[in-house]
């Protein structure tokens, strides 16, 4: 009882540190991955004019309305759009883009007139400023870095809150259900502080594994160990070709090899840019079982490779579904529904942390539990501080960097008693 008495004040201690650390970037957190959430709406109400157009009778081939984007890209002073998104309904613009990613720009062609509906980049839009404030605190790879701290330090403050308020008896189970909304304000935060946090916490461990392959260390080490175990991507999955000299195939020539695919979602065709590039055909599908990649000879037509979604390795595989339930786009609109309440309901969590703590800190104190001293509990609990360590690199940094400046503090306070002693 005596052991598990120091435990509990020891994982109390951190649970605390961590909070105070994460707290209000959780906060930040939560409001703009629910805010993002909202992405598809809010884009497709506000590029409408851009995306929508009439249906005519006549009708442009892909290869021309290529030329036409390529040719307003050149006039703007854009980059050139190396890539197709097939229109999936005749009220729809064609889409083509340039650049990868954040720095993508888009042009969109009426495939009736070939006017330019309109063009942008990615950068500008409202939501890939939310993605980057909820990523990034909109200071770049700076940014990144302190988003990953916190959301180390978030595992640490799930798992040893878990284990601070789970039920150690068959009476104590009934808190898991019920917040004391008549016994002072102190207990009525506490509860539902440990309410929200219990009935949270997998689902929160889930949506943070969705979020740490963008991250600087974590992602970095995901994607060594991946690729060093043979558990991502098949070899010449993102293209590579070696073409046969003779007449180029046109855009329209690889359109129809795609849609004979009857591929599932939005289908994407990537264009070559030099003499020996290929034409890649991709999909994005609700399932992911459903994705494919193909990859065409830009002379012949030839497929030279196809790859289905049972190719990709788990680790890739693994890291994709976390992801897509990170972004609520994994089981359909439960999983938006998911991910807009787990982001409501975190926010409530931490409000209620922090009047909880504010409620019960002493004045002038961090209100810090002492930390146990056995030897037992250092090998046991600082064992599993060094793992997750490990796994999470920042955490282990930013501990090495708590644990220094105690030592320093303890070895100043030390010098100053025996400096008083002495005189």
């Amino acid at each position: 009882m005596f052991y598990a008495k120091k435990i509990h004040h020891w994982l109390w201690r951190w649970h605390i540190i961590a909070g105070l650390i994460s707290l209000p970037f959780i906060l930040l957190l939560s409001v703009t991955g629910a805010i993002y959430l909202f992405k598809a709406d809010y884009e497709q109400q506000t590029y409408r004019s851009m995306t929508q157009v009439t249906p005519s009778v006549s009708y442009l081939t892909y290869q021309q309305q290529l030329d036409i984007a390529q040719k307003a890209a050149k006039e703007n002073g854009v980059a050139i759009p190396t890539k197709m998104i097939l229109p999936d309904s005749d009220y729809q613009a064609t889409q083509f883009i340039a650049g990868r990613f954040s720095s993508e720009s888009y042009t969109f062609v009426n495939p009736y007139t070939g006017e330019v509906t309109g063009q942008f980049a990615r950068k500008d839009t409202l939501m890939q400023k939310v993605r980057k404030l909820h990523g990034e605190l909109l200071l770049g790879k700076k940014g990144s870095w302190v988003i990953e701290l916190v959301a180390s330090w978030l595992v640490v403050l799930i798992m040893t809150g878990l284990y601070l308020f789970f039920p150690r008896s068959i009476a104590e189970i009934r808190t898991l259900f019920r917040v004391r909304v008549k016994q002072g304000k102190r207990i009525f935060y506490r509860d539902l502080h440990a309410l929200c946090g219990f009935w949270l916490s997998l689902a929160l461990l889930l949506v943070l594994a969705g979020g740490l392959p963008w991250t600087e260390l974590f992602g970095s080490n995901f994607k060594t160990v991946r690729d060093q175990t043979g558990t991502g991507y098949p070899t010449g999955y993102h293209g590579r070709g070696d073409p046969t000299k003779a007449a180029k195939l046109d855009l329209d020539g690889v359109v129809t090899i795609a849609k004979d695919k009857d591929l599932a979602g939005v289908v994407t065709i990537t264009i070559p840019t030099k003499p020996k590039g290929i034409y890649s055909i991709s999909n994005r599908a609700e399932a992911l079982k459903d994705q494919q990649q193909i990859h065409v000879d830009q002379y012949s037509g030839n497929v030279i490779k196809a790859f289905s979604w049972s190719d990709v390795g788990a680790l890739s595989n693994g890291r994709h579904v976390v992801m897509r339930i990170h972004q609520g786009e994994f089981f359909g609109q439960a999983n938006w529904y998911f991910v807009l309440g787990l982001c409501v309901l975190t926010a409530v969590l931490s409000a209620s942390a922090l009047v909880s703590y504010c409620l019960r800190k002493p004045k002038k104190s961090l209100g810090l539990p002492k930390a146990a001293r056995d030897k037992q509990i250092g090998v046991l609990l600082w064992g599993s501080m060094l793992l997750l360590g490990i796994t999470l690199p920042m955490f282990g940094i930013s501990l090495l960097a708590i644990m220094t400046l105690w030592l320093i503090s303890k070895i100043l306070k030390k010098t100053i008693r025996l400096v008083s002693a002495a005189s």
